[in-house]
């Protein structure tokens, strides 16, 4: 009986045992068959691969950019450039011209304010009748800010002025707005860095030079000088400048370019110095311009007046 109980507990021992064997090879079998999934996700190019690992440091991959931290630029479309200003039809160059005596010339781009010339362009001349534009929008201006429309005689006198460059009503309007004071606004007002009053403190013996020439242009077609109410109608009535006063910068132009550009020019003999003084003034669309040439007094006007169309037509653009 003993024996037998022993042969059972035998039999059943390894009957227990033969029950676990299964279950530790389904455990192990299980095991195995993890690790080799791990594997296949972490192997690359496996169609068990992890997407996320995939796209760590992948640049195509999108990702989710923080709306409060800047992107890298180098990841941004490049901005589209800014189209490029026309040439003025001016070219800047050393003139070696045949013309007796001193000239001078700038342009000034009213686009960008840069301004070109000859080396010489900060040396200064008398006005004579070129500053007779800014006397005028000087009065025009002054009268608008004290609330005030000049009459239609005052502007009839300003057209005489500026288109027939009348010395006696430039005379009246100088007064009017207080003689050397006014051309102490006028260099204050237009930025001019070469020019000064003349020492009687009349209106024709202003030193101006070609560049500061240059700059009352640009101070009169900004609407500085005469303000917006008479900006627009100043620049007409130089567009309309006759008989004597009608040469120089704008006769360098084709006919049909000359009717859009306002000038204002001087002339005078100066028995002092036994020297003409011509100076020209010009406002394109996108420019001014100041030319000015000093020769002897036995020359006459007329040399001085071809000269500044002369200086003009050697700076011009080819197929101006």
């Amino acid at each position: 009986m003993a024996g037998d109980r022993r042969s059972r507990d035998r039999q059943g021992g390894e009957g227990r045992g033969g029950e676990a064997s299964p279950l530790r090879l389904i455990a192990i079998a299980v095991i195995l068959i993890g690790l080799v999934l791990v594997s296949l996700r972490l192997l690359p190019g496996s169609p068990f691969e992890s997407r996320a690992a995939s796209r760590w440091g992948d640049a195509d991959a999108p990702t989710e950019r923080s709306t409060s931290t800047p992107g890298d630029r180098r990841t941004r479309p490049s901005p589209s450039p800014s189209p490029s200003l026309a040439p003025l039809p001016f070219v800047a160059k050393d003139l070696d011209l045949d013309i007796e005596g001193w000239y001078s010339w700038s342009v000034l781009d009213r686009r960008t304010g840069k301004i070109i010339g000859s080396k010489n362009m900060d040396e200064t001349s008398t006005t004579a009748s070129l500053i007779k534009a800014w006397i005028v929008a000087d009065y025009l201006r002054r009268a608008d800010e004290n609330g005030q429309t000049p009459s239609d005689a005052k502007l009839a006198d300003a057209t005489r002025i500026i288109r027939d460059s009348d010395n006696t009503r430039a005379e009246q309007f100088y007064n009017n707005v207080g003689r050397a004071a006014s051309i102490k606004r006028l260099i204050s007002m237009c930025k001019l860095t070469d020019s000064s009053v003349a020492p009687d403190g009349g209106w024709s013996r202003t030193a101006l030079s070609p560049r500061d020439t240059a700059r009352m242009g640009n101070c009169i077609a900004d609407g500085t000088a005469a303000g917006p109410e008479w900006t627009k109608w100043l620049l007409n009535e130089m567009r309309l400048v006759r008989g004597a006063g009608d040469f120089g910068i704008r006769k360098a132009f084709p006919a049909a370019q000359q009717k859009k550009i306002a000038i204002k020019n001087g002339w005078i003999d100066r028995t002092k110095e036994q020297e003409m003084h011509i100076n020209c003034l010009a406002i394109g669309d996108t420019w001014t311009m100041g030319v000015m040439v000093q020769y002897p007094i036995d020359m006459g006007y007329d040399y001085g007046m071809k000269n500044c169309e002369k200086i003009t037509e050697a700076l011009l653009r080819p197929g101006v």
